[in-house]
């Protein structure tokens, strides 16, 4: 029986995962994608804003050329810490269903996903590289004398496409971005419309929209421009005009670059009111005042935010709440574990999204969890 089972290789992940064998706890990861598979999904050669103290797991281990990283420099660095650190870390393998409460023979509570499976179940990709694949498989050895955590009613069966784990505790560290919003509009599903963006290359000199109010939007629609696309930005005036840091507003790092896009007529602002309808080769948006326009395009990015994938942690009995960016489990603000004993969150299940919280709140799961099994030792 594993003391953790951890679902995600993203950075909340690999952090607890560094913790747990540093603890000596018996822990694996079960990884759908890749090992970082939220950074591989950024941008091609975005450069990331963050301070590199806040999205390294160790001092001094992160050592971009420039000031802040760029996308594939940060990439290689979560790779190579957990091949470094010989993590025992299981890239595309899929978690179909976790039992609490009873043992396997008993009944529990199963909860299994459905549908296109949100944050869990992910089609196969081409892989960029076959460091992004997981590390050979370590025995499990316990590091240290740390007794077992005993059994309680958060014990955990978590079952995969490949095989079947116990474990004394689980921790969800998903992203989100298989999980994006939609508009609910007509068209939405057609093939040219997308809810990422990964690359400018195949937009050079066409026509492309991008609705939504954020930095992800406003990087597409930047490095879109750059590119010489015929690039059209569909926002809110708010989200556009709004200069707090804490609205989700573009922020000044993206913003300013866009009105020099702007001025230099490489890029088209429209003040949203709403998108009507998506067809082949044109968009029919309302404006802010009401007025139905058409816009030429040949490619749509629909890039509105995303959520967690809440269905497997309600199905388990998990309680919810509203937060600052939508529907996310209660959990406790220092351990990050749920109402349900053993269930623990981290990443876009908690209400703080960027790197550095989702870095400490791995790092937060492993020491309740271990401070946890210290005191049921001594009981």
């Amino acid at each position: 029986m594993f003391d953790l089972i951890i679902i995600g290789a993203g950075p909340a992940g690999i952090a607890a995962a560094y913790e747990a064998k540093k603890a000596g706890l018996d822990y694996v990861v079960i990884e759908k994608g890749l090992i970082a598979n939220t950074v591989y999904n950024y941008p091609v050669g975005l450069t990331v804003f963050s301070t590199t103290n806040e999205i390294e797991f160790e001092p001094g281990g992160l050592k971009p050329a420039r000031e802040k990283p760029t996308r594939e420099e940060l990439l290689s660095y979560y790779v190579r810490f957990v091949l470094d650190n010989e993590l025992n870390v299981r890239t595309e393998e899929t978690v179909k269903s976790v039992t609490t409460g009873s043992p396997p023979d008993e009944r529990g509570v199963v909860a299994a996903l459905g549908g296109r499976g949100g944050s869990l179940v992910q089609e196969p990709r081409e892989l960029e590289s076959d460091l992004l694949k997981e590390p050979p498989r370590q025995s499990r050895q316990k590091t240290s004398e740390l007794p077992p955590l005993l059994r309680k009613e958060g014990s955990c069966l978590v079952t995969t496409d490949k095989d079947t784990y116990e474990t004394r505790a689980v921790l969800f560290a998903i992203g989100a971005m298989d999980n994006a919003r939609k508009l609910n509009v007509p068209g939405e599903d057609l093939p040219h419309v997308f809810a990422s963006f990964r690359e400018t290359y195949p937009w050079v000199k066409k026509r492309a929209l991008i609705v939504g109010g954020g930095n992800s939007a406003g990087e597409a629609a930047l490095f879109l421009a750059q590119e010489g696309a015929e690039t059209t930005l569909a926002i809110f005036r708010d989200d556009w005009e709004n200069a707090d840091p804490k609205q989700g507003c573009i922020k000044y790092w993206v913003k300013e670059p866009l009105e020099k896009e702007l001025q230099e007529h490489c890029l088209n602002l429209f003040f949203l009111g709403k998108v009507v309808e998506i067809s082949e080769g044109e968009v029919e948006l309302e404006s802010e005042t009401g007025e139905k326009v058409i816009i030429e395009n040949d490619v749509v990015f629909v890039l509105i935010g995303s959520d967690a994938d809440l269905t497997m942690l309600k199905s388990l009995g998990v309680e919810t709440e509203q937060g600052k960016y939508g529907e996310v489990p209660v959990y406790d603000a220092e351990t990050f574990e749920t109402n349900v004993a053993g269930v623990y969150v981290a990443g876009h299940f908690t209400h703080q999204r960027h790197i550095k919280a989702a870095i400490d709140a791995g790092k937060a799961v492993v020491a309740a969890l271990t401070n946890r099994m210290r005191a049921d030792s001594t009981s």
